[in-house]
């Protein structure tokens, strides 16, 4: 029986912050990973643990870069905004996935033995 929330493969979840933040503009952290969950239809399930991981990881790179403001909610909180060098990444990470899953979607519509008539 298939899980209710989808295991992400490695970097996927890097590509979904920073697509989020180049669509969104500047967040925090539990902005980004509530509209992560909400685009996925909840599909994706980020604890806070997750989500932070990777900001600290694309931070390390230079891809985005933070800086503290206050919440919605009026609390303090790391806001976290793309760079140059992320909008780059996130382009060629988006061409890289495109190619994948259009492959992906070829080799899973081809008919398997079992789906043929016996002759």
């Amino acid at each position: 029986m298939p899980s209710s929330k989808l295991d992400l493969l490695q970097g996927t979840l890097d590509l979904m912050v920073l697509h989020t933040l180049a669509a969104m503009g500047s967040l925090h952290g539990y902005g980004i990973a509530r509209r992560i969950e909400q685009v996925s239809g909840n599909q994706v399930l980020l604890n806070q643990g997750t989500i932070y991981a990777s900001l600290v990881r694309l931070d390390q790179r230079g891809w985005i870069a933070s800086s503290w403001g206050v919440s919605g909610n009026n609390r303090k909180a790391k806001f976290y905004s793309i760079t140059k060098a992320g909008r780059r990444k996130l382009a060629a990470d988006a061409e890289y996935w495109g190619r994948i899953t259009g492959v992906m979607d070829r080799v899973l519509a081809m008919g398997t033995v079992a789906d043929e008539e016996p002759a």
